[in-house]
């Protein structure tokens, strides 16, 4: 099974500038971040981002909050404030599942025709696959992990975009995820995933967000 970027959105879990000083490779953790908000922007992958306890911990990293917001801006998403360490408690899931939306027929004003004669509108598809990274791994993104699985999602964890304050608590992390149904993925599965192949119009630039993680 691969990742299927049209289902896929991005959730990037409280990368606030105040606590990743404080965590173990929290500096590999941001750049990877910011590698996934590129992809999600070349891919028009909806990316949402999380802070926790804004208040106490200040905000995303000024960099990540750049790039996402103008992800956003081509490929939707939102950033959202909580106070729960499982963001899903305070409402993300709902956001993450919007109400079922419909596409309008197209061609005429079908409206006009007899019923017999209508298209039903067909369901706009759900983006089900999650891409989750974040901070601290054990807490915050663990929690909203198990919450997202609870609810059916698909969850992806990016191993190498997560960080915790203990290389520990990091893995320990990652062995209940996996053990409770999450994928392990690292940044360069999920972009060459996305991209699938070589004749892709985006692999040139693919490439470069990927070497540019190894510079």
């Amino acid at each position: 099974m691969l990742l299927e970027r049209d289902d896929s959105q991005l959730l990037l879990v409280d990368y606030q500038a105040k606590l990743l000083p404080a965590l173990h490779e929290g500096a590999l953790a941001l750049a990877n971040a910011r590698r996934l908000a590129q992809l999600a922007r070349l891919f028009k992958v909806p990316v949402w981002l999380t802070e926790e306890n804004p208040g106490g911990l200040g905000a995303t990293s000024a960099d990540l909050q750049t790039l996402v917001a103008q992800t956003q801006q081509v490929a939707g998403g939102k950033s959202f404030a909580k106070m729960s360490f499982n963001a899903v408690a305070d409402g993300l899931g709902e956001l993450l599942r919007p109400p079922a939306k419909t596409q309008q027929a197209q061609g005429g004003n079908a409206r006009s025709l007899p019923k017999h004669l209508q298209k039903k509108p067909e369901a706009v598809p759900e983006r089900g696959t999650l891409v989750l990274a974040g901070c601290e791994t054990h807490v915050c993104l663990m929690q909203t992990a198990l919450a997202l699985l609870e609810e059916e999602f698909d969850v992806w964890v990016v191993t190498d975009a997560c960080a915790s304050r203990t290389e520990r608590n990091r893995d320990a992390a990652f062995d209940r995820l996996a053990g409770a149904g999450a994928e392990l993925v690292t940044t360069e599965m999920v972009a060459f995933e996305w991209l699938r192949s070589a004749e892709h119009p985006a692999f040139a630039e693919t490439l470069r967000i990927v070497k540019a993680a190894v510079a």
